[in-house]
């Protein structure tokens, strides 16, 4: 597995992006609590240790992880939030219901991605056995919360700084010669 020689929870915090200004959704899955539970808490932790403050996380929770694309669609929709993590757990059975979900939220989380303009990150555990991820939610492979925490800075950091080039990019330009400094005022010339 892609986790066997990488801790989920090593980060380099002095690259991380300054979070204080920050808002996050994190929408928790009840099914698999015991896991779902340490991701949050993963998660949690990453975000006030990078200056989140406590009012600007908002938790909510959904029965399932099927349910995370639409909590999350209404987190976006109400919560003005700057990203939105959605954390959940799908344990391998004997049934083909675990394709099913697996591939119905991948998806969802993706479509929320491409149709809105605020980045959804998917913390949802797809694993064999209920040991694979006990260990990746707090266990020896760190835990994927932490590692989703940091994605949702980045990529609201990312959102800022692309929504302010935006802005920049598109404010009405002043012609150079219609700028005048008389007795030290700068003045528009009409």
């Amino acid at each position: 597995m892609a986790t066997e020689n990488k801790n989920l929870s090593d980060y380099d915090k002095s690259a991380i992006p300054d979070a204080s200004n920050f808002r996050f959704g994190i929408v928790v899955a009840e099914w698999n609590e015991v896991i779902t539970e340490g991701l949050f808490n993963g998660a949690y932790q990453a975000l006030i240790e990078n200056e989140v403050p406590q009012a600007n996380i908002v938790r909510w929770n959904v029965p399932g992880s099927f349910e995370l694309i639409y909590g999350s669609k209404k987190m976006l929709q109400t919560q003005n939030v700057d990203a939105v993590i959605a954390i959940g757990c799908v344990i391998q059975g004997q049934t083909k219901h675990f394709d099913f979900v697996c591939e119905g939220v991948t998806q969802g989380i993706k479509d929320l991605n491409i149709q809105t303009d605020i980045p959804v990150i998917f913390c949802v555990l797809t694993d064999n056995t209920m040991q694979q991820s006990l260990d990746r939610s707090g266990g020896v492979h760190g835990n994927k919360g932490t590692e989703a925490a940091i994605a949702a800075i980045k990529m609201a950091y990312i959102r800022q700084q692309a929504t302010l080039q935006h802005q920049f990019n598109h404010q009405p330009k002043l012609a150079a010669a219609a700028l005048q400094i008389e007795d030290g005022t700068l003045k528009l010339e009409e």
